[in-house]
C-alpha cells in the first residue's frame, strides 16, 4: 500500500448513499452530509438498487465518489470500477455507515461519521492491492476458503427435528417403525436425506506455480490476503494429527487453489462451488482516501 504525497481534496464530489445506510442509521448519514458539504461542493445521489448504483457511478463525470454505505457497498464500487477498466483512474472515499464495517476498518478507514467525513476532505490517497481471480472478481481484503462440516444425515424434507433425548422421541420412532412394517414403501422422486460431505478438505494449493499443499495433506483452511509490493500472503492451516501442525506460508503474485467442489469467502461473500480458481495480485490496483498519518 503505497501512500500519494498530495492531498485528495476536490472540489467536486459525488455522495453515493447506499440504501441500506439510509435504513440503518439515517442519523449518520445526515452528519456525513452535512460535514462534505461544508467543505466541498456536494451532488447527494440516492440509488435504490445496485442497477442505478452501477448507473450513478458510471456517470460520476469529473466528480470523486464518496460512499456512504457498508463493506458491501465499497466491495460494489470496487468491482464495478474494474468490470469497467475504470479502477486505476479514480479515487474512492468511503463514510462507513451500516451494519458490516470490519472491512473498512481494516482497510483504515475511521468507523465514526465526522471523522471519516474529514478524511474525505483532508486525507491522502493511497494505492491499494487488489486480487482478482479468473472469472474477474475482485477481493479486497481477504480470501478465505473454511473447512467442510462434519458429515451428517439430514431429516427428510419437511420433517421437524425432534430432541433426541425426550420421551416423545421415544415414542416417536416407536410410531415411525410399526408405520414403515404396515405401510408398503413406494419410490420417492425426493431424496430422503441430504448428506454434507465430510470434512477437512483436500485442496492442491499453488503459489506461482510451486505446488504449496497437495491433495493427499487434509487442510483445515487456507487464507490469501493483498500483502504489500504486489505478492499476497498465502497461509494453509494442515489438520493436526496428535500434536498441532504448523500452518504453511507463502508469498507470491498468483495462487491456484483446485480440488473437490470449494466454496470459498471474498471478503464479505460467499462464491462457488468450484473446482479451481486462480488469484493474482494487482499491484496498487485502486485508491482509497484515507488520514493523513503521524
Amino acid at each position: 500500500m503505497a501512500e500519494v504525497a498530495t492531498f485528495a481534496t476536490s472540489d467536486q464530489l459525488l455522495i453515493v448513499i447506499d440504501p441500506a445506510a439510509r435504513r440503518t442509521d439515517a442519523e449518520s448519514v445526515r452528519i456525513a452530509k452535512d460535514v462534505l458539504s461544508a467543505g466541498a461542493a456536494t451532488k447527494v445521489c440516492l440509488p435504490e438498487g445496485p442497477e442505478e448504483f452501477a448507473r450513478v457511478l458510471a456517470r460520476r463525470g469529473s466528480r470523486r465518489p464518496v460512499l456512504v454505505g457498508d463493506d458491501r457497498a465499497l466491495m460494489r464500487a470496487v468491482s464495478l470500477l474494474h468490470r469497467q477498466r475504470e479502477l486505476a483512474g479514480c479515487v474512492l472515499s468511503m463514510v462507513p455507515v451500516g451494519g458490516g464495517l470490519s472491512l473498512a476498518g481494516a482497510l483504515g478507514v475511521p468507523t465514526g461519521a465526522v471523522a471519516a467525513a474529514r478524511a474525505v476532505l483532508d486525507g491522502v490517497v493511497r494505492r491499494m492491492d487488489l486480487l482478482v481471480d479468473d472469472s474477474d472478481g475482485v477481493v479486497l481484503g481477504a480470501l478465505r476458503i473454511p473447512s467442510l462440516p462434519p458429515m451428517r444425515e439430514a431429516p427428510p424434507v419437511g420433517a421437524t427435528p425432534v430432541p433426541s433425548g425426550s420421551a416423545h422421541a421415544s415414542w416417536l420412532r416407536t410410531c415411525q417403525s410399526l408405520v414403515r412394517t404396515l405401510v408398503p414403501v413406494r419410490p420417492s422422486r425426493e431424496p430422503l436425506a441430504r448428506v454434507t460431505r465430510l470434512g477437512p478438505a483436500r485442496l492442491r494449493v499453488e503459489v506461482d506455480g510451486v505446488t504449496l499443499v497437495d491433495l493427499d495433506q487434509p487442510v483445515e483452511g487456507v487464507s490469501v490476503t493483498p500483502g504489500a509490493s504486489g505478492l499476497a500472503e498465502v497461509v494453509v492451516r494442515p489438520v493436526s494429527v496428535g500434536a498441532e501442525a504448523s500452518p504453511l506460508c507463502a508469498r507470491g503474485r498468483s495462487v491456484t487453489v483446485s480440488g473437490a467442489d470449494f466454496r470459498y469467502r471474498a471478503d464479505a461473500v460467499v462464491a462457488g462451488p468450484v473446482r479451481t480458481r486462480t488469484w493474482v495480485v494487482r499491484e496498487g490496483a485502486w485508491g482509497l482516501t484515507l488520514p493523513v498519518v503521524g
